[in-house]
């Protein structure tokens, strides 16, 4: 039968109809796919629960077949992206597709022609509202493990955005990364003179309400600095700053926390966010906290050998001169102490050099690679 595109409206019903096509549907039996955490992904899709909505727009596309639901894919206009690059471009993302031109053509009409009345010019993805949500599609790495920083998808995906002509605009890496039993001497050499030459020194915390108090909004408007010059990055607003404290430090490892400040005014310099690998987990729960799902969680943060890298960042006037030796060192002791062998590192750009040449201290395994991919409309 023909393909049926219905456009569909973000209540919650709808919404969890979207969110679970792929856990229970297209990756049911598989091994790699990470599914996330439905509530959260319901939340970030709804206009009243996602502070991004005040400068994006956004449209949401699940395909029929014979009454089943073969097909899903969201566009996204982010406002102040496209102010920021002088760029009229839609985003495509949550795509996902049985293995079938005509459903994966007709996913894609239909965006592409919400963008076109919007006035935008180019469609290009997979990129969510901002770049705190997964970006790029899986194109090497297909037989490993999905981590909660990004998504999996099928070898055929790729396949199908170059049949329609979609071209490479940008792609992340992602390295293995086997974690030493000590501290390499190199680091620790370059992590004590930048220690002494820059006045610097990493702290811990052990009382959550007062990190919230002390680095709470710090922390985020680093990152806003950090990032501002990478690929379609969107600046957090202060209302988003405010809803991913209350949505992530609540929940984050103390120990797995870095934070370089200077001794004397303890500005916060740089930061290191890391968590327990929750992949396993969260293939185990399908994505659900009840009745049991949360359990599964809580063991992953207590047992665990891998640690997923969410980011470093680091203010622009401090970067290229070795502060990320100190977080490094610091990690790679908390990490001994904690037992993990491996670390996966989030996706990093491919011409992000510095960055890159960081894991050229451990023994690694550049083993996925994502990409975001464009076309005219």
């Amino acid at each position: 039968m023909a393909v049926e595109i219905r456009e569909i409206q973000p209540t919650k019903r709808n919404l969890l109809k979207f969110v679970h096509f792929p856990i229970d549907v297209i990756y049911r039996d598989s091994e790699y796919f990470v599914p996330p955490l439905v509530t959260d992904e319901v939340n970030t899709l709804r206009p009243d629960k996602n502070p991004a909505f005040d400068f994006c727009e956004s449209v949401y596309f699940m395909a029929y077949r014979d009454g089943k639901i073969v097909g899903r894919i969201a566009g996204i206009i982010n406002h102040v992206v496209n102010e920021r690059n002088n760029k009229k471009e839609a985003r495509f993302s949550y795509i996902d597709f049985i293995d079938d031109a005509e459903v994966v053509d007709a996913l894609f009409e239909a965006v592409t022609k919400w963008g076109k009345s919007k006035g935008m010019e180019h469609l290009t993805g997979p990129l969510g509202f901002t770049d705190m949500d997964p970006e790029g599609m899986l194109v090497e790495g297909f037989d490993r493990i999905g981590t909660t920083g990004a998504v999996y998808n099928h070898s055929y995906y790729p396949e199908h955005m170059d049949r329609m002509g979609f071209v490479k605009d940008v792609d992340w890496l992602e390295f293995l990364i086997t974690i030493p039993k000590e501290v390499p001497e190199k680091i620790s050499r370059i992590a004590n003179l930048i220690s002494e030459r820059l006045n610097l020194t990493t702290i811990k915390y052990t009382n959550r309400k007062k990190l919230v108090a002390d680095y709470g909004d710090a922390i985020f408007k680093l990152i806003n600095v950090a990032y501002d010059d990478l690929f379609g990055y969107s600046p957090l607003t202060d209302k988003q700053i405010k809803h991913y404290i209350k949505m992530y430090l609540p929940f984050l490892p103390l120990d797995d926390l870095s934070m370089v400040v200077d001794k004397t005014t303890r500005e916060l310099i740089g930061v290191g966010i890391t968590i327990p690998s929750m992949s396993k987990a969260l293939i185990k729960n399908r994505g659900r906290l009840f009745p049991m799902g949360w359990k599964y969680l809580v063991d992953a943060f207590k047992h665990n050998d891998v640690v997923d890298l969410m980011l470093i960042g680091v203010k622009p006037e401090f970067q290229n001169k070795g502060v990320n030796s100190l977080i490094l060192e610091d990690l790679i002791r908390v990490y001994a102490k904690l037992g993990y062998k491996y670390a996966e590192s989030n996706h990093e750009l491919e011409h992000n050099t510095k960055v890159l040449q960081q894991w050229d201290y451990f023994e690694n395994e550049q083993h996925k690679r994502r990409r975001a991919y464009t076309k005219e409309i």
